[in-house]
């Protein structure tokens, strides 16, 4: 799940004399994980026929979705600017782990390395390795088990982004919320519906 090659180089520089690692992969990955970054661009179909695109942008850290766009045509210049916004002032992260999907164009490219950002395109027909953002997409939980009507409609569906990080919790965060939940230990439980009943926001009163 981990395969991707963010940084073989650099794992390198933690081997010791003799062959040996002085520390596992998954340890590797969790001292680094705050520093990368996770995009893709994935088709959305309407009601109507139309194809819309969505763009996201997932932090490694806490699984967090930073950035959510919709357009009809994604080019490279507004890929571009779809990363200087995810990413204001000094919030770029070390690393940018995403398809080989064209889009993706010089202008793009150009923009991510003028922000410092260094860009680890996956190889060819290998969605394993970008696990955490790809797991987003498959996840099921949104767009799959709604009619979308158009490009307005699918901006509303995706304040689920707001759900996602701040009540749905994660096996892999202790059962938290990506930007963290309050434990509630007293008080009569009431369901607040999320997306007219799609999912629900559980808490105490």
């Amino acid at each position: 799940m981990l395969g991707f090659e963010v940084a073989q180089s650099t794992v390198s520089k933690y081997m010791v004399r003799g062959g040996s690692p002085s520390q596992g992969w998954k340890t590797f990955f969790r001292n680094h994980a705050q520093g990368i970054a996770a995009i893709d661009l994935f088709v959305v179909p309407t009601l109507t026929f139309e194809r819309l695109f969505a763009f996201l942008v997932l932090g490694h850290g806490r699984r967090q979705l930073l950035w959510f766009e919709v357009t009809r045509h994604p080019t490279a210049e507004w890929l571009a600017r779809q990363i200087t916004e995810a990413f204001p002032w000094a919030s770029a992260p070390a690393y940018l782990v995403r398809d080989n999907d064209c889009a993706y164009g010089h202008v793009f490219t150009s923009r991510v390395r003028a922000m410092g950002i260094r860009d680890r395109p996956i190889s060819p027909r290998s969605p394993w390795q970008n696990p955490y953002v790809e797991r987003l997409i498959g996840r099921r939980e949104c767009l799959d088990r709604v009619l979308v009507f158009g490009e307005a409609h699918l901006r509303q569906i995706l304040s689920y982004a707001a759900y996602y990080n701040k009540v749905r919790t994660h096996l892999a965060l202790g059962k938290d919320a990506p930007l963290g939940r309050a434990v509630q230990r007293s008080g009569a439980i009431i369901a607040i519906p999320i997306l007219s009943g799609l999912h629900h926001h559980y808490v105490r009163i």
